[in-house]
């Protein structure tokens, strides 16, 4: 067996010259052959000292990207930084005085000028968003108030979403949706300022906002913000007229320039306790679930993600943002835990990939901006893969977080082909705040593997009783429900009632979050999804993940995308049933892809009863199949 080895240059504890000189690998103790820490060879264990467990002589170093399950250890062992902010305000001002006049934020408003761009330092990011706090503030906000924001991606969301937090509760909305979703959420969150887009030609933002005033009586006052005057200062449109329903109209740009950039007006420090989001999850029509997040966990989780990553992501670095900033990813990702580290994060068109040219001209913009890093989905992968990258120096990017959906293995093996590109698959959702695990940067990544637990992130695997109740923890490598607990779990929905089931207790007492998720832990602490609770095909008894079909069908040349669902089935209670959609400007038929995935798919239970090619797949705004959509066009037709 090799002896594992200290690094060139590693520390030693040296304690007398006829005593062993000592150091630590993966947070033991051991004594060394050689204490020549400038050998090329290294320091070499010569055996472990038993029962002695040093932690703190084994700090991993603030950027070392975590490897292994030991290493996230490690950092647990050490704590948590001293100087952590306490709230997501605090960061961004800590963020202005580490990095100052280094870019924050960039953004293009279409793919074919990308290269003609707005951009702020950390500095005047930080002013930005406390001249927005302050207008909150203006407006009559109390902390517990909502203010909710109807945009979407533009430098303007950033620091409306941190400005609000600042001094209120901030509520993301998805810009897609129409008068009636809208008015359900402002309903649900007692919202009382809304925050959207001036009059526009070919935006309606304004125009479903005013629909939904009507419907939405705690609103009070209604922020626009202006296309055509991007710049603060700058006259704006004019007045918008009609609202009625008693609320009050601003503009927000000139209203912004007239506040204090160098401190916040209202009189209370937001506590890391205190309420600083909610995030629409589960739905967003009838009696949508709103997730309360607090500043504790959107400032644990940033720091979380960031520790993982290490010096992969390192100050100066461009980060892509295409993904919606009113989703968790966009808004933690890209947003908060880009700012600790002292990234820069480049704003891809108010439409993100969806952007007309954006996928089209994506290397391009890769190449020009020098872009390390970008957070996907599978959907966006797939799309990519159909745009050449001949000619294009990608030497800068370094890798894509993939997650929001299973990953197929072979979706990874062909766009790390195609593009050179390392996927980084990983785990999150609202209610974890964003970021749950990560496969390792320079470690060894399992295709399939959602990756290591992030740092202070608990995650056991149980098996629960028909009641939801805790029975017992599932073996290694044994599927079971995914629950987590740690720092950045959120508070709960804002409906009472809407938290059933949502927290089990452990034998022990303590809380957990079932997410809803199935999974199993490996022996090395790798996290493995077998799928979401409610969409595994139960055929006859037989429990069938559908990402096994998925991958069979993901393997064929022409497919695109695949989505395996149940359908209704008098004899067996469901059935599988695949849909695919087909890469552009190629062709096939049914009958073929059910021949090539049948011998790909071993458990005869999961080939499926049909392959229906449509054109284009039902997806999420941010990007996920939506199989809701296509299991009720089945129980329809069946």
């Amino acid at each position: 067996m090799t002896k594992p080895k200290f690094e060139p240059g590693a520390s030693v504890l040296r304690t007398g010259p006829d005593l062993p000189h000592l150091g630590v690998y993966s947070g033991r103790l051991y004594e060394v052959e050689s204490h020549d820490g400038d050998s090329d060879d290294g320091l070499f264990v010569k055996g472990v000292i038993a029962g002695l467990d040093c932690a703190a002589f084994s700090p991993v170093p603030d950027d070392t990207p975590l490897a292994d399950k030991s290493a996230v250890e490690a950092v647990e062992r050490a704590g948590w930084p001293a100087d952590l902010p306490v709230s997501t305000y605090e960061l961004i001002r800590q963020a202005a005085q580490r990095f100052g006049q280094a870019k924050a934020l960039s953004f293009f408003l279409d793919a074919q000028n990308h290269k003609a761009v707005r951009s702020w330092t950390f500095e005047t990011y930080a002013q930005a968003v406390t001249r927005t706090g302050n207008l909150f503030a203006a407006l009559g906000t109390e902390p517990d108030d909502v203010v909710a924001l109807f945009l979407p991606n533009l430098p303007e969301m950033m620091f409306c979403l941190w400005g609000a937090e600042a001094v209120a509760v901030a509520l993301p909305i998805n810009p897609l949706l129409e008068p009636a979703g809208l008015a359900d959420l402002l309903r649900a969150s007692r919202a009382k300022v809304l925050v959207t887009l001036a009059p526009f030609p070919g935006v309606d933002l304004y125009e479903k906002a005013v629909a939904a005033l009507a419907a939405s009586p705690s609103i009070r006052e209604l922020v626009l913000i202006d296309l055509a005057a991007p710049v603060e200062g700058e006259p704006p449109a004019p007045a918008a007229s009609g609202v009625g329903h008693g609320v009050r109209v601003s503009h927000y740009q000139p209203a912004c320039a007239q506040q204090p950039h160098d401190r916040l007006v209202q009189g209370r420090a937001r506590r890391g306790e205190d309420t600083a989001s909610l995030f629409a999850t589960g739905g967003s029509t009838g009696a949508p679930k709103l997730a309360r997040r607090s500043h504790a966990n959107e400032v644990a989780n940033a720091f979380m993600g960031t520790r993982a990553l290490g010096r992969a992501i390192t100050a100066r670095d461009v980060v892509f943002a295409g993904l919606p900033l009113f989703h968790v990813n966009g808004a933690m990702v890209t947003g908060l835990a880009s700012l600790f580290a002292g990234a820069h994060v480049l704003i891809a068109s108010p439409q993100g990939f969806r952007g007309p040219g954006v996928i089209a001209r994506f290397w391009d913009i890769v190449e020009h901006h020098r872009v390390v890093m970008f957070s996907a989905v599978p959907t966006l992968l797939s799309a990519l893969l159909s745009v050449p990258t001949e000619g294009r120096d990608l030497s800068a990017l370094r890798f894509v977080i993939c997650g929001a959906a299973p990953l197929s293995p072979e979706l990874i093996s062909q766009f790390e082909a195609a593009t050179g590109v390392t996927i980084v698959e990983g785990y999150g959702l609202t209610e974890a705040t964003c970021t749950v695990s990560l496969n390792p940067i320079n470690g060894d990544r399992r295709a399939g593997s959602v990756g290591l637990p992030v740092p202070f992130q608990q995650v056991r695997i149980a098996k629960l009783g028909a009641q939801g109740e805790w029975l017992a923890d599932a073996a290694v490598n044994e599927t079971g429900q995914v629950m987590l607990a740690g720092p950045n779990i959120f508070q709960g929905y804002g409906q009472e009632h809407q938290n059933a089931g949502v927290f089990v207790l452990d034998q022990a007492g303590q809380r957990w979050l079932n997410t809803g998720d199935l999974g199993a832990l490996d022996a090395d602490g790798r996290l493995w999804l077998r799928g979401r609770s409610k969409d595994v095909i139960i055929r006859g008894g037989h429990n069938i993940d559908p990402a096994v079909i998925e991958d069979a069908f993901y393997a064929h040349p022409a497919v695109a995308l695949a989505a395996a669902i149940g359908r209704p089935d008098p004899h067996a209670g469901e059935v599988p049933i695949v849909y695919v959609q087909l890469k552009p400007g190629v062709s096939a038929d049914a009958e073929d892809l059910a021949r090539f995935a049948e011998s790909r798919i071993v458990e005869r239970a999961a080939r499926p009863k049909a392959v229906r090619i449509i054109e284009a797949l039902p997806l999420t705004a941010i990007g996920k199949v939506f199989k809701p959509a296509l299991r009720e066009r089945e129980a329809r037709e069946a």
